[in-house]
């Protein structure tokens, strides 16, 4: 396993920094929480597939964006997890085509339940209607973030001339 250096741990904590500001930004206009979600942080998923040192800031970031959730403490917990488990998953994907899928996944298996106890609190025929709503509503918001813009964002690192010399070559030839 590889050691944690200063620069893993500044790219950490300012994708944290960044996940965080886009999350309270986009809350402002409603989008980051609520019954149509499209939480644009959600298109920095894809970094850990080119830089695996920011699975922790997503990690990080995702935290500190869930404490205003509506869905409270277990959107704060079971979010947050799921953020982990999609930033590892990332960091493994073959190619970049793969790379949004992660997160579009684990999210839509684990937060539409979290936040269908939260609003029903109990299993039952309202929970499985707020479910398979919440669970529609939510995958096209996850795809245009993951897909649209974390595709976009995959494409312009390497074109970015300070970020190129840290972009590991066997990631630059999968894109």
């Amino acid at each position: 396993m590889r050691r944690f250096t200063t620069r893993d741990l500044t790219l950490a904590a300012m994708v944290a920094a960044l996940y965080a500001v886009m999350g309270y930004f986009g809350n402002i206009f409603g989008l980051t929480f609520g019954p149509v979600q499209c939480r644009f942080a959600e298109a920095l998923t894809v970094l850990p597939f080119v830089f695996p040192a920011a699975a922790p800031g997503l990690v990080v970031g995702c935290f500190l964006t869930n404490l205003i959730s509506l869905y409270g403490p277990l959107d704060v917990v079971f979010g947050t997890l799921a953020t982990a488990i999609a930033a590892w998953l990332t960091m493994k994907m073959p190619r970049w085509y793969l790379a949004a899928l992660p997160p579009i996944l684990v999210n839509a298996v684990i937060l539409p339940p979290i936040w269908a106890w939260a609003k029903v609190g109990a299993v039952g025929p309202a929970f499985w209607t707020s479910c398979g709503f919440d669970t529609l509503t939510f995958i096209p918001g996850e795809v245009l973030a993951c897909y649209v813009l974390g595709t976009l964002l995959l494409f312009a690192l390497p074109r970015v001339p300070v970020l190129r010399p840290y972009i590991p070559e066997g990631r630059l030839a999968r894109m």
